[in-house]
Parts: C-alpha cells; structure tokens; sequence
C-alpha cells in the first residue's frame, strides 16, 4: 500500500499528530477528530512513509497501528527509538499482549485497544504529551541524589529520606525505587522490571515485582510527591506530581 500525502490541518495548535494507519477508515476518522480538537494531522498508510514523514513533520506525538504492511509497527517503532523520544501510541488488536509488551520494551509510551473511542484516544494524547513534557528533553546519566518534592533517594550511600527522615528499605526494595524514580513516567513491564533489578539470571516468580511494589507504596503512601501506578495488563508507572517535577 502506497503512502498517504500528508494532510495538514492547523487549527488552535494543540500539537502535531502523525497517524500511521493501513486501515483508510480509521486514518480519515482520526484525522477528522483530531483535526476538530485543535492537532495538525499527518498520515501515513504504511511504515516507511510514516519514517519518512516523521523525519519531515517533526510530530509532537504518533499514532501508529501494529499491524502494519510491510514494516510492522514493531519494527517502526525500533527505528524510531534509534534517533528520536517523540512519544508513540500504539493502536493494538485485543488479542496482541505479547505485541504490546514487546512495544512498550521497545520504548512505546501507552496502547489503545480496538475498537476505541474517539474521546478514549484524544484523552490519552493529552495524557501522553504531558507525561512527555516533565522529561528531560536529552538522556541523562543517573544522578547519585536525586529529589522529588520532600524525597531524596541518595544512590552512593543508599539512603532514601522524606522530609529528612531515614526511610528503611531493603536491599532490592531500594534498588527497585531507584529505577522507578530514575525512569519516571514511562511504562515498566514486570520482566523489565526483573531484568533490570533482579537481572537477568533471575528464575524466580515474576510477581515478587508486585510484591515488592506493594511494600513500597505502603511504606512511601500519602508522603511523597509521586505515585507508582499500576498499568492494567503491562506494568508500572511511577508518576511525578508535576509541581515536584522540576
């Protein structure tokens, strides 16, 4: 399937949006409602257009449907993560969770599942491009103390406080919240998670990952200026409060 020519539509400048959809109806439903809430809308009907108009428009945001021809989403995604954080949601099948696990390791910000509803997508761009603007704009090392609000999780010394109290933690209890609070707002599939922090000779149940999220949200709940937050059938999120986000 050829490309669709990009079609632009400037409004009150919510955004740009790049739709990257096979399916003719969706794309045209898409572009009209997005269009009617303020985003500029470009399209794309397969994958390597989309990586050519990408690079062209330079969107705030892209919508890109897995189930592409030729390049899959998947692989659409991969290439874009090799030179760009521009936020992606992916628009999934209800039976593809192995798709969406696999896209949100490889650095998709949110899924929606079809069918959807127009108030669901333009909701979750909103969310999606404000989660965006609380991270830096350039990848940064780890910082060995780093602050949110009245918390500070001290790297070298492995020490958390809140508001200058010594919080106890143990030892993959810390190492946990520190990958939480040094990738916030972005999606952590439990493998991640145990990849990450167990490693990846770890053999054990993965629901020791929800174990320990539990402890940590009984130990930090009410006291701190950022939540961890379950994502139904993909993770966690750790989540700034955007007062302490800067």
């Amino acid at each position: 399937m050829t490309a669709v020519s990009a079609n632009t539509r400037r409004t009150a400048g919510a955004g740009r949006v790049l739709v990257v959809e096979d399916d003719e109806g969706i794309r045209d439903m898409l572009r009209y409602n997005l269009a009617s809430a303020g985003f500029a809308v470009h399209e794309a009907a397969d994958g390597a257009s989309g990586l050519r108009t990408a690079r062209t428009s330079s969107p705030d945001l892209i919508l890109l449907d897995l189930m592409l021809p030729g390049m899959t989403g998947l692989d659409f995604c991969r290439a874009v993560r090799k030179t760009s954080r521009v936020p992606i949601i992916m628009l999934t099948a209800k039976d593809s969770e192995v798709d969406k696990i696999v896209g949100l390791e490889l650095g998709a910000d949110d899924y929606i599942t079809k069918p959807f509803s127009v108030r669901e997508v333009i909701a979750r761009i909103h969310s999606v491009l404000r989660r965006a603007q609380l991270e830096p704009a350039e990848p940064r090392s780890t910082p060995e103390v780093e602050t949110i609000g009245s918390f500070t999780i001290d790297r070298a010394a492995r020490r958390v406080t809140v508001r200058d109290r010594e919080v106890k933690l143990a030892a993959r209890e810390f190492d946990l919240l520190s990958h939480l609070v040094a990738h916030p707002n972005r999606v952590h599939t439990r493998e991640a998670l145990l990849e990450s922090v167990w490693g990846p000779e770890f053999n054990g149940d993965r629901k020791t990952v929800d174990v320990h999220i539990r402890w940590l949200r009984q130990k930090f709940a009410g006291q701190v200026d950022f939540e961890i937050v379950t994502v139904r059938g993909s993770g966690y999120r750790l989540d700034r409060r955007p007062e302490a986000a800067a």
